[in-house]
């Protein structure tokens, strides 16, 4: 590919020239190259300026392509019926494109449903890439749209049709680029490019792919050390920016320091909300134990203060209490006796109960508290136990422990759109996994409370989220509905 030279007359040889460009658009099922297929390929080799091949296939991607697809490509079912399937045209499509840099608008959406596919197939696929989205906006700063439409307006070039399919995207795209050619020095071009090469690079460890691969979608990242070690387990509404955001504070965060010298493979899992990101994070961090996480690690040797409907006072109970039913109220969820007294103590003070009757101190009559005006008597008959149970009651009703409101399993749907929903399994506030069909649900044996997901789930109880709302299974309704 040739450009113009700062030196008239003078040919310059930047990295690009000394291998073809592979110019490729792709068409697929949908946005999420972990789950959806490809139904397209359009590949153009570049050398010197000039097409010298291409490799144009539509292939069957073994997935239902969704109408709203369909219309917008002109893809659908029938016309990919008896198109081959990507196992089958990976080999000459791998040696087609040989060592040449493959050059797409948004690479990252190209680029990772090909890694996707051949990693389905057990391989690794590895390419140098050049996104020309990212090289449009580096050309022209002062423009805030980029997208093939908007160049083509703003470069006064015609499309090539059909437009949204593989070959026409393709062709239009080679059409900017030799706009570009023609307008831009070479040296500008190439350090340009090398300055992707040298972002998507970071951290050095790393296999570059990845980082291009990362969706700009709500998910849990994982990072691990030498010999898969798990070293940090992350959440976000947006992975790429997320997990960008680790590798860009090393330097001034020393935990991002060392997570970023120390890491050596990067996982990720798509969900389809916030929801869905907080519950699979909880559950991966108490499975992997990573050493950088020290929020959500199973939590061994829970108390609570479980108070009977007959007794004056809450008395201290164990994680067991919490895995159980229970006729009285539980209030809050402490990590040690330590945590819960002080917890209780707090409120006590603040409330002018009496802590010998609640159980802090022992003793009989008058405590110290009532003796310096902290206590309102319920320790001498100044104050009726019915009042002050009935207060002490009011005050600790901050912390309660919710029961669970449905007589089995609900699903929390969340939706991120139409064709986008995804069911929470929980029952007894246990999380039990996430499936895209309720036919699929499944069911546990073992129900064990989990504090973590019982602080999630309320959270979203207590605030409305449009994309959320809840199922109960088997035709389960509520305790307490009609």
């Amino acid at each position: 590919m040739s450009f113009m030279s700062s030196h008239p007359g003078e040919r310059s040889h930047p990295p690009l020239a000394d291998t073809p460009l592979i110019f490729i658009d792709l068409e697929t099922t949908g946005t999420r190259a972990t789950r959806d297929r490809i139904t397209e390929i359009a590949a153009l080799r570049v050398i010197d300026g000039q097409i010298v091949d291409r490799f144009v296939t539509l292939l069957d991607p073994g997935i239902d392509i969704p109408a709203r697809i369909a219309t917008l490509t002109g893809i659908d079912n029938a016309l990919v019926t008896g198109a081959p399937g990507f196992e089958e045209v990976a080999d000459d499509f791998e040696r087609w494109l040989g060592d040449g840099w493959l050059v797409a608008h948004n690479a990252r959406f190209d680029y990772s449903f090909l890694r996707n596919e051949f990693r389905r197939l057990g391989r690794e696929f590895r390419r140098r890439v050049v996104c020309t989205l990212k090289l449009s906006r580096a050309l022209d700063k002062s423009s805030h749209h980029h997208g093939l439409d908007a160049l083509l307006t703003r470069y006064q070039l015609e499309p090539h049709a059909p437009r949204h399919r593989a070959l026409g995207d393709a062709m239009t795209l080679f059409s900017v680029w030799q706009y570009w050619a023609r307008h831009h020095y070479v040296e500008q071009i190439e350090t340009l490019v090398l300055d992707q090469e040298r972002r998507r690079s970071l951290p050095a460890q790393l296999d570059p792919g990845l980082l291009d691969e990362l969706p700009a979608r709500p998910g849990v990242y994982l990072f691990y050390g030498h010999n898969q070690l798990p070293l940090y387990v992350g959440k976000s509404v947006n992975l790429r920016s997320r997990v960008l955001s680790h590798f860009n504070n090393d330097h001034r965060n020393d935990r991002e320091m060392k997570i970023c010298q120390q890491t050596r493979h990067l996982e990720w899992h798509e969900t389809a909300g916030d929801l869905g990101a907080q519950l699979l994070e909880a559950r991966l961090v108490k499975k992997l134990s990573p050493i950088y996480n020290r929020r959500l690690r199973r939590s061994a040797g829970l108390h609570t203060w479980y108070w009977p409907t007959d007794a004056q006072a809450p008395q201290l109970a164990g994680q067991k209490m919490l895995q159980e039913e229970a006729t009285g109220a539980r209030y809050g969820m402490f990590r040690s006796r330590r945590e819960a007294t002080h917890a209780l103590t707090g409120i006590v003070e603040q409330q002018r109960l009496c802590p010998r009757v609640m159980g802090l101190e022992r003793g009989r009559g008058r405590c110290f508290a009532y003796q310096i005006g902290r206590c309102a008597g319920a320790c001498c008959g100044e104050e009726s136990l019915e009042s002050h149970t009935a207060r002490a009651r009011d005050a600790l009703e901050s912390l309660r422990i919710r029961h669970w409101p449905w007589e089995g399993r609900v699903a929390f749907r969340e939706a991120a759109s139409e064709q986008d929903v995804v069911y929470h399994l929980v029952d007894q506030w246990c999380y039990l996994g996430s499936v895209e069909n309720l036919d699929q649900a499944p069911t546990a044996n073992d129900i064990a409370f989990d504090v973590d997901t019982y602080r999630i789930l309320t959270r979203f109880l207590a605030n409305e989220h449009d994309c959320v709302s809840v199922i109960p299974l088997e035709d389960q309704r509520p305790v307490g509905t009609t």
